[in-house]
Protein backbone atom coordinates (compact mmCIF):
# COMPACT_ATOMS: atom_id res chain seq x y z
CA UNK A 1 0.00 0.00 0.00
CA UNK A 2 2.45 2.46 0.68
CA UNK A 3 4.83 1.84 -2.41
CA UNK A 4 1.44 2.55 -4.35
CA UNK A 5 1.20 6.08 -2.34
CA UNK A 6 4.85 6.64 -3.11
CA UNK A 7 4.52 6.14 -6.95
CA UNK A 8 1.09 8.65 -6.47
CA UNK A 9 3.24 11.73 -5.05
CA UNK A 10 6.14 11.27 -7.70
CA UNK A 11 3.93 11.16 -9.96
CA UNK A 12 2.06 14.38 -8.81
CA UNK A 13 5.81 15.21 -8.49
CA UNK A 14 6.26 14.84 -12.04
CA UNK A 15 2.95 17.03 -12.60
CA UNK A 16 3.97 19.77 -10.57
CA UNK A 17 7.37 19.96 -13.11
CA UNK A 18 5.59 19.92 -16.31
CA UNK A 19 5.49 22.94 -17.96
CA UNK A 20 8.63 24.56 -15.50
CA UNK A 21 11.89 25.21 -16.51
CA UNK A 22 15.07 27.06 -15.23
CA UNK A 23 16.19 30.04 -17.22
CA UNK A 24 19.38 31.44 -17.16
CA UNK A 25 22.00 34.41 -19.13
CA UNK A 26 24.73 32.99 -21.51
CA UNK A 27 26.08 35.63 -24.35
CA UNK A 28 23.11 37.74 -24.95
CA UNK A 29 20.50 35.43 -25.23
CA UNK A 30 18.16 33.42 -22.27
CA UNK A 31 17.82 30.22 -22.35
CA UNK A 32 15.30 27.74 -20.66
CA UNK A 33 15.97 23.85 -19.43
CA UNK A 34 13.59 21.78 -18.15
CA UNK A 35 13.32 21.95 -13.73
CA UNK A 36 13.09 17.88 -14.21
CA UNK A 37 16.75 17.56 -15.23
CA UNK A 38 17.85 20.02 -12.68
CA UNK A 39 19.67 18.77 -9.34
CA UNK A 40 20.92 21.91 -7.84
CA UNK A 41 22.38 24.92 -8.83
CA UNK A 42 26.21 26.00 -6.92
CA UNK A 43 28.19 28.49 -6.52
CA UNK A 44 31.55 28.63 -8.65
CA UNK A 45 34.34 26.96 -7.39
CA UNK A 46 37.49 25.53 -8.23
CA UNK A 47 37.96 23.16 -11.48
CA UNK A 48 40.59 20.60 -11.90
CA UNK A 49 41.63 20.64 -15.67
CA UNK A 50 41.33 17.23 -17.76
CA UNK A 51 43.72 17.46 -20.54
CA UNK A 52 42.72 16.26 -24.09
CA UNK A 53 38.85 17.17 -23.80
CA UNK A 54 37.03 19.43 -26.10
CA UNK A 55 37.42 22.83 -25.20
CA UNK A 56 33.98 23.84 -23.83
CA UNK A 57 34.96 21.00 -20.61
CA UNK A 58 36.12 22.74 -17.92
CA UNK A 59 36.99 19.83 -16.09
CA UNK A 60 35.93 18.49 -12.82
CA UNK A 61 34.58 20.01 -9.69
CA UNK A 62 34.01 17.51 -6.75
CA UNK A 63 30.12 18.15 -5.26
CA UNK A 64 30.07 16.05 -1.43
CA UNK A 65 32.81 13.63 -2.37
CA UNK A 66 30.94 13.24 -6.32
CA UNK A 67 33.16 13.80 -9.31
CA UNK A 68 30.91 15.90 -11.72
CA UNK A 69 32.21 17.22 -14.91
CA UNK A 70 31.45 20.64 -15.94
CA UNK A 71 30.92 22.55 -19.02
CA UNK A 72 30.87 25.99 -20.30
CA UNK A 73 27.69 26.45 -22.22
CA UNK A 74 29.04 29.97 -24.05
CA UNK A 75 31.89 28.01 -25.73
CA UNK A 76 29.26 24.98 -26.07
CA UNK A 77 27.23 27.48 -28.04
CA UNK A 78 30.67 28.90 -29.96
CA UNK A 79 29.73 32.02 -28.41
CA UNK A 80 32.82 34.14 -26.81
CA UNK A 81 33.90 33.06 -23.25
CA UNK A 82 33.51 35.87 -20.82
CA UNK A 83 34.96 36.10 -17.48
CA UNK A 84 33.53 34.12 -14.28
CA UNK A 85 32.69 36.65 -11.65
CA UNK A 86 30.37 36.38 -8.66
CA UNK A 87 27.25 35.79 -10.29
CA UNK A 88 28.46 32.59 -12.42
CA UNK A 89 27.39 29.49 -11.48
CA UNK A 90 27.13 25.99 -11.89
CA UNK A 91 23.69 24.29 -12.88
CA UNK A 92 23.80 20.85 -11.80
CA UNK A 93 21.87 18.53 -14.15
CA UNK A 94 21.31 14.88 -14.77
CA UNK A 95 21.55 14.02 -18.44
CA UNK A 96 22.09 10.55 -20.18
CA UNK A 97 22.38 8.94 -16.61
CA UNK A 98 25.28 11.39 -16.14
CA UNK A 99 25.42 14.32 -13.56
CA UNK A 100 26.85 17.30 -15.48
CA UNK A 101 27.22 21.08 -14.51
CA UNK A 102 26.35 23.61 -16.89
CA UNK A 103 28.46 26.93 -16.00
CA UNK A 104 26.73 29.77 -16.45
CA UNK A 105 26.97 33.58 -16.51
CA UNK A 106 23.96 33.66 -14.15
CA UNK A 107 20.33 32.39 -13.36
CA UNK A 108 17.39 34.51 -14.66
CA UNK A 109 14.50 32.65 -13.21
CA UNK A 110 11.92 29.59 -13.06
CA UNK A 111 9.21 30.26 -15.07
CA UNK A 112 6.15 28.30 -16.49
CA UNK A 113 5.85 28.28 -20.38
CA UNK A 114 2.60 26.03 -21.48
CA UNK A 115 3.15 23.71 -24.46
CA UNK A 116 0.83 25.87 -26.54
CA UNK A 117 3.40 28.66 -26.20
CA UNK A 118 6.66 26.89 -27.50
CA UNK A 119 6.76 27.05 -30.97
CA UNK A 120 9.85 24.94 -33.40
CA UNK A 121 13.33 26.92 -33.92
CA UNK A 122 13.59 29.18 -36.94
CA UNK A 123 15.95 27.79 -39.68
CA UNK A 124 16.56 30.75 -40.75
CA UNK A 125 17.33 29.88 -44.48
CA UNK A 126 20.47 27.46 -42.54
CA UNK A 127 20.32 23.96 -44.11
CA UNK A 128 22.91 22.00 -42.05
CA UNK A 129 21.21 19.74 -39.86
CA UNK A 130 23.40 21.41 -37.23
CA UNK A 131 21.96 24.78 -36.81
CA UNK A 132 19.86 23.85 -33.99
CA UNK A 133 21.20 20.87 -32.38
CA UNK A 134 20.86 22.01 -29.04
CA UNK A 135 17.87 23.90 -29.29
CA UNK A 136 14.18 22.28 -29.84
CA UNK A 137 12.13 25.12 -29.34
CA UNK A 138 11.37 28.85 -28.42
CA UNK A 139 9.31 29.58 -25.49
CA UNK A 140 7.19 32.44 -25.57
CA UNK A 141 7.56 34.27 -21.63
CA UNK A 142 5.31 37.44 -21.63
CA UNK A 143 7.19 39.78 -24.28
CA UNK A 144 10.38 37.69 -24.25
CA UNK A 145 11.06 34.68 -25.96
CA UNK A 146 13.79 31.79 -24.26
CA UNK A 147 15.76 29.20 -26.13
CA UNK A 148 15.00 25.57 -24.85
CA UNK A 149 17.40 23.29 -24.82
CA UNK A 150 17.72 19.89 -24.97
CA UNK A 151 19.65 18.37 -23.00
CA UNK A 152 20.50 15.01 -23.91
CA UNK A 153 22.23 17.46 -26.87
CA UNK A 154 24.99 19.22 -25.25
CA UNK A 155 27.31 16.44 -24.66
CA UNK A 156 28.63 14.48 -27.59
CA UNK A 157 28.63 10.26 -26.45
CA UNK A 158 32.58 10.88 -26.57
CA UNK A 159 32.13 13.68 -23.97
CA UNK A 160 30.10 11.77 -22.04
CA UNK A 161 32.73 8.77 -22.52
CA UNK A 162 35.75 10.87 -22.26
CA UNK A 163 34.44 12.85 -18.54
CA UNK A 164 33.28 8.97 -17.04
CA UNK A 165 36.94 8.02 -17.68
CA UNK A 166 38.18 11.24 -16.36
CA UNK A 167 35.90 10.88 -13.09
CA UNK A 168 36.38 7.06 -12.51
CA UNK A 169 40.04 7.99 -12.79
CA UNK A 170 39.89 10.87 -10.61
CA UNK A 171 37.96 8.57 -7.80
CA UNK A 172 40.46 5.82 -8.12
CA UNK A 173 43.04 8.49 -6.76
CA UNK A 174 41.25 9.50 -3.74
Amino acid sequence: MSDLLNMELLDEDKDAQKGRYMTFKSGNEYFAIGIQYVDEIIQFQKITVVPETADYIKGLINIRGKIVPVIDVSLRFKQPPFEYNERTCIIVINVKSTVVGLIVERIAEVVTIEEENILPPPSLGRTDKDSNKFVYGIGKVGDSVKLMLDPDKLLHDEDVNAVDQASTYTEAEE
